[in-house]
């Protein structure tokens, strides 16, 4: 998975690889970090036709992203990036609003609580309180549709597990974008990619692990946070995608052989030298814009939008 050679990039491609390569490092004071991540959402162009608007989701902040002549009888629940620390539902508005055109359907991405002030299960506690709040608003469960990236993507799947497991009805699909699936940061792409992927990378990642669970006496390899180590079966038709230059795509395309090997209705969307959440790139990047048609296309399939 270590030979890029043959991967020709487009110029906007390696100008969002560029950008995004000095953007996500800790710092002394998070406050700052924090502040520095939120220009992120300059790296999507803003897309035509959609309207925005706040609303409190069941105690949780959500931005409502709906494009002209929607669907409106289904919807998105989007997850944010960041790793549990960094990032937004403001940063993700844009992009969110992308993907809301290509599937059809308005999307609402959820600014969860982020760690280390607010621990592990806080986050997925706030996207299962807001798809509660859409089920009391009238939204069929197999009408809203989990997505996000990174953590989101992470959450968006979770999501499923819990409701599964409680014997309640879960999502009518998921879209998991370079998702967190392995907590133990082990897989050999982690040093393999570690030349390519501009974004994160294992000290990165041992960051966010520690902020998110460090404290909770939660183990690494425990199922509730570690998709690859978690039962899959019973999910809902689940699409994975990732970038090939991503320290997360061994893993990534471990957990999606795994939802195959599940019985799962599943489909990929690999993205040749794709950045860790190449869909900051929405609207500038054309290999982003790409890979958001072919997810915006599996959703309308599935929901039949």
């Amino acid at each position: 998975m270590s030979d890029h050679s043959d991967i020709q990039l487009s110029r906007e491609a390696v100008e969002f690889a560029e950008w995004m390569a000095g953007l996500v490092v800790p710092e002394p004071e998070l406050d700052a970090t924090r502040t520095r991540v939120e220009s992120v959402h300059l790296r999507a162009r803003e897309p035509e036709g959609v309207t925005y608007r706040e609303v409190d989701a069941g105690g949780v902040l959500g931005i409502w992203c709906e494009p002209v002549g929607a669907d409106t009888g289904q919807v998105l629940l989007h997850g944010h990036a960041g790793g549990s620390v960094l990032s937004s539902a403001y940063v993700d508005r844009k992009l969110a609003g992308h993907i809301a055109k290509a599937a059809g359907a308005p999307v609402l991405v959820l600014d969860f609580r982020r760690s280390p002030e607010h621990k592990y299960p806080a986050q997925l506690d706030d996207v299962e309180a807001a798809f509660n709040w859409l089920v009391s608003e009238g939204y069929a469960p197999g009408n809203i549709i989990t997505v996000g990236h990174s953590i989101g993507g992470f959450l968006a799947v979770a999501l499923a597990l819990r409701l599964r497991d409680k014997g309640q009805p879960m999502p009518g699909a998921i879209v998991s974008i370079s998702p967190w699936c392995d907590l133990e940061i082990g897989n050999e792409t982690m040093e393999t990619n570690a030349g390519t992927d501009k974004i994160l990378s294992k000290s990165l990642l041992e960051f966010f692990r520690e902020s998110w669970v460090g404290g909770t006496g939660i183990e690494f390899t425990d199922p509730r946070i570690n998709l690859n180590r978690a039962d899959l079966t019973g999910l809902p038709p689940t699409l994975v995608s990732w970038g090939t230059y991503e320290v997360l795509a061994g893993e990534d395309e471990e957990f999606a052989a795994r939802v195959k090997a599940a019985g799962i209705d599943t489909a990929t969307v690999v993205v040749p030298g794709g950045q860790h959440s190449y869909v900051f790139g929405a609207g500038r990047v054309p290999e982003a814009d790409a890979a958001i048609a072919r997810i915006g296309a599996w959703v309308r399939e599935k929901t039949k939008i």
